[in-house]
């Protein structure tokens, strides 16, 4: 089942790309940086192991099979392993997106 998550300040403080990426590592998660130009498109596909997309700017649209999510500074979804997913950038400005998987 994929699993929307919300940065929430009162409980995780100030939002910024190290709070987030260390919120990530701090639940075993091993943390890439990407940055995906207005435009850039991702169709249906799969991973072989469950993973966070974590966006720290802009905004990532993801198509699921529950349906469509925009995510936006702050927020995490999870995304179990082998669930057909797309992803697209919204608007004109880059997302700047922590891609997180099981460390180890």
């Amino acid at each position: 089942m994929i699993e929307l998550e919300r940065w929430d300040e009162t409980r995780d403080g100030p939002l910024t790309e190290e709070a987030l990426r260390e919120k990530l590592e701090s639940s075993g998660y091993s943390v890439t940086r990407y940055v995906y130009p207005p435009g850039t498109t991702f169709g249906d596909h799969t991973h072989p192991m469950d993973k966070v997309d974590a966006v720290v700017s802009g905004r990532f649209r993801m198509g699921t099979p529950d349906g469509e999510v925009v995510l936006e500074a702050g927020d995490r979804l999870v995304v179990p392993a082998g669930t057909v997913h797309s992803a697209e950038v919204v608007g004109d400005e880059p997302v700047v997106s922590l891609d997180a998987v099981r460390a180890g």
